[in-house]
Formats: structure tokens, C-alpha cells, sequence
């Protein structure tokens, strides 16, 4: 076998460089909601003021890549002004300098095509423009729609504060059915807004004519005594077959524009809704996926019909007395509490709120029976925590519906899980959760959440502190 030579080296011989290696700087990129501000203005004074209302969208890093990243921009910053007159957008994007780290240099006017699409105007000169140009827009749009007022004989409006009498004194909810009125075109220009504002939003079909809008709108006049009509929000109901000879009506959307929030008219065009729904005897309304700030408002409305609805009060009455005897907590089987179908049917004839809803507002109405609430509290909490438990385990193990199931989590092990529904009939190989600690505690933690949810409806509606 050879041995390999070893070379001698030169002592006077200059000593070899060392290659220097680089590494690629690779463009981690930029949120976009880190480098995005958003604008809702009504006058090309507020453009650029520090008195400007800023919103806060949902989810902006969606409409940006797949990992939700703008990249290739160094000291990228983007200012967007929506104008709540013409509902045409204009940005203006201001970077130091461009380069492809890797990720290619994102395409950011397309980007933004696809939250504002044609309502983007590129000439910062033509947004401001349009604030005059566009002034008369939603009033042309809207005459053609029906106006619906919230009847007063109903008493609500009496019920409410006088600061909401005042706000809703010039405050009109228009009816504008697809295809038979421009509606297609005004929520064409409102559809930016829901994606921004609406989490988990998809726009509705424009050439459905099932589809209705309701707009509410505030009449203001000019310095110079024109009228103008501005739009504070708006809801897009379904209007659904019924056999035999009837309708249901199911809300789609609603949103409030973020400067008229909390001020009352969310509940004003839900009332107007209900109206709508009892005048015009459809089956019931229903929503859509509600998020949980517009199911509490919506539990609140309902509520508030409910209290004073004689059909019902024997049978709350009734349910309160049984709990009140006491002892619920200690027994082995706890009963459901549910209202009687007589009445459940009565409140869908007469109130248009359906099942569902109904045994929501049922578990609040019985809080509100209970009197001293503390001497009554660890039954009603057994009655909520056996409805729960039954609405998402089962009654026992053999039946369908809803299952817990424990899934790996990064964030919280102890507290991850999902809920799975099996069809009637369809074989699950889904386990249950077998740590019976985890799904006790899980449990548990839901309960909390719906007693504390009731406890807060409740303060709403009575004004009493829970």
C-alpha cells in the first residue's frame, strides 16, 4: 500500500489567504399590518390630519402573500384614505428603497386591488375631488329604495336613552332589493369596508335577487343648507323560500362604520329588521355565523321583547319557581329546563326569534327570575353546566352530535381541543378525550364563559348589577 506524501512546507514562503465566504441577507419581509394605516375620512380637510379616524382592520396580512409578508421595501410605509362620502379609496406609499432579498419585491398595488379594487383611485388629486364631486352619490343611489321607519307604537323607541332619541331623530333605514335598485352598485363600494372590518367577511351575490340591503343613513345639510345622505351602516339579508306560503330571513351581514359604533345604531337597525320581519309575518329571522359582540347585542334586543311578551311569563315564572327549590346541584340527573314547545312556537310566530336563539335568552330570563341571585347561583350554574355538557358531549357516548376532542397545541397543551360533529348515521373513528381531568376542566372553562356572558345581558337589560 502507498503512503500518501506529505508536502514540506516553504519557511520563507508567504502565508496563503483565506477565502472569505458571504452569506445571502435574506428579505424576512414586513406585516403588513406593521407598515399599514387605514383612514376613514368625510372631507378632504381631514386627509393627512393627525385628527383623522384611524380603523383597525381585521386581518390586513391576509390580502398580502401567503404568509401574510410584503418583501423587497426598506422603510416601507403606506397611508390609506378611505372617504365615507364617494367610498373611493387613494394610498400613498412611501419607501427608501427597493430590493429583491430573496423573496421577490411584492406587488403591492395589485395587493391593495384586492381589498379596494375599482374604488382605488390612483390621483391623490381625484380622491379630494371627489369629496365634492361625489357629494350628492349616495343620496341618487339610495332614491330609489324604500324607506322604513322603526314604528313607535311598538314602544321601542320609547325604551330608548334620550342621547340615542337624538342621534336616530335624522337617522332613516333605506330597503334597496338587488337587481331591482342600485344597491349592486352601493355595496359594490362598501365591500372594502367588510373585508377590512368584517372578520372572516366574503362579499354577497350582487345578481341574487334574494338578497336585500338595509342601509341606514343620516341626513345632514351643508353650510350652505343642502341635504346630504351619509351612510353609518348597513345590513344584507337573504330572503329565503318558506313552504308552504311563507319567508324566512336570514342576516348576512351587518356591519356599523367604526365612527358609529357604540352609539345605539346597531340595535336601531335590528329593531328595524324585526319590524320587518313581524309586519311582514315571515317565519323567523335568523343570522348567520354571528360574531360574539353582535350576539350580545342581538340577545340584548331580543331580550327586550321578551320581558314584556305575556305568553311567555307563566312559563319563566314556572322554571324560576322549580329552581328554586333547591338541591339541583346535588342530583345525580339535572333537568334541562327547557321552556314548553307552545311557548317556543309562540315566540317564533309572534317575535320571528327562532329555537335557537329562544333557549338563549330563556337561560337569561331565569337569571333575571332568581332574587336573591347568591342563594340561587350554584343551582343555575348545575343547570347551565348540564346543558352544556349535553350540547357538546352527548347524552351519553352512543349518541351523535358533538364531540371534544384534545389536539397538540404550541400554545397552551392543557387548554387545546376542538369540536366535531358527526351526522346521524355516519360511523366516527374520532375518540373521545380520555383524560377525564382535561375534559372536565374544558367543560368547566365553558360554563364560566356562558355564566359570565349571561351575567353581563343581564346587567344590560335591567340595569341591575349582577
Amino acid at each position: 500500500m502507498g503512503q500518501k506524501q506529505q508536502s514540506t512546507a516553504d519557511p520563507t514562503a508567504e502565508p496563503k489567504k483565506r477565502r472569505r465566504v458571504g452569506f445571502f441577507n435574506l428579505d424576512s419581509g414586513i406585516e403588513a399590518k406593521d407598515c399599514i394605516k387605514v383612514y376613514l375620512v368625510s372631507s378632504k380637510e381631514e386627509v393627512g390630519s393627525p385628527d383623522s379616524f384611524c380603523i383597525d382592520p381585521v386581518d390586513l396580512n391576509s390580502f398580502f402573500d401567503e404568509d401574510g409578508k410584503i418583501y423587497g421595501y426598506q422603510g416601507l410605509k403606506i397611508t390609506i384614505w378611505v372617504s365615507s362620502i364617494s367610498f373611493h379609496a387613494y394610498a400613498d406609499i412611501t419607501f427608501d428603497s427597493t430590493s429583491d432579498g430573496g423573496k421577490g419585491i411584492t406587488d403591492l398595488k395589485a395587493a391593495l386591488q384586492r381589498i379596494f379594487a375599482e374604488t382605488l383611485v390612483e390621483s391623490k388629486v381625484d380622491f379630494l375631488q371627489a369629496f365634492s364631486t361625489g357629494s350628492n352619490l349616495i343620496g341618487s343611489m339610495i332614491s330609489s329604495g324604500e324607506i322604513l321607519k322603526l314604528k313607535a307604537s311598538n314602544g321601542r323607541v320609547s325604551d330608548c336613552n334620550s342621547d340615542l332619541k337624538a342621534a336616530i331623530s335624522d337617522v332613516e333605514v333605506v330597503r334597496m332589493v338587488v337587481g331591482k335598485t342600485a344597491a349592486g352598485h352601493l355595496y359594490s363600494r362598501l365591500i372594502p369596508l367588510v373585508l377590512l372590518l368584517v372578520d372572516g367577511s366574503s362579499p354577497i351575490d350582487v345578481s341574487d335577487p334574494s338578497w336585500e340591503l338595509y342601509v341606514l343613513i343620516q341626513k345632514k345639510p351643508d353650510q350652505q343648507g343642502e341635504i346630504h345622505c351619509r351612510v353609518l351602516g348597513f345590513s344584507a339579508i337573504y330572503r329565503f323560500y318558506h313552504y308552504p306560503d311563507s319567508s324566512r330571513l336570514r342576516l348576512g351581514q351587518i356591519l356599523v362604520l367604526p365612527p358609529y359604533q357604540h352609539k345605539g345604531y346597531g340595535r336601531y337597525l335590528m329593531e328595524v329588521l324585526n319590524d320587518v320581519a313581524v309586519s311582514e309575518d315571515v317565519y323567523d329571522l335568523t343570522v348567520e355565523e354571528p360574531l360574539d359582540y353582535f350576539q350580545h347585542v342581538r340577545t340584548c334586543v331580543d331580550l327586550s321583547h321578551l320581558l314584556v311578551f305575556d305568553p311567555i311569563q307563566h312559563a319563566v315564572s314556572s322554571a324560576v319557581s322549580r329552581l328554586k327549590q333547591g338541591k339541583l346541584s346535588k342530583k345525580i340527573q339535572i333537568p334541562r329546563f327547557m321552556p314548553p314547545p307552545s311557548v317556543i312556537d309562540d315566540v317564533r310566530r309572534s317575535l320571528k326569534i327562532n329555537k335557537k336563539q329562544f333557549l338563549k335568552c330563556w337561560e337569561v330570563l331565569i337569571y333575571l327570575g332568581l332574587d336573591p341571585v347568591d342563594k340561587y347561583m350554584e343551582d343555575f350554574v348545575s343547570i347551565i353546566s348540564s346543558r352544556v355538557k349535553d350540547d357538546i358531549i352527548g347524552k351519553d357516548s352512543g349518541t351523535n352530535g358533538k364531540r371534544v376532542i384534545e389536539v397538540p397545541s404550541d400554545y397552551d397543551k392543557e387548554m387545546a381541543f376542538v369540536m366535531y360533529r358527526s351526522q346521524v348515521g355516519e360511523a366516527s373513528d374520532v375518540q373521545m378525550d380520555e383524560n377525564q381531568t382535561n375534559q372536565e376542566e374544558q367543560l368547566r372553562q365553558l360554563v364560566d364563559e356562558r355564566v359570565k356572558e349571561i351575567k353581563s345581558i343581564a346587567q344590560k337589560v335591567s340595569g341591575h348589577r349582577v
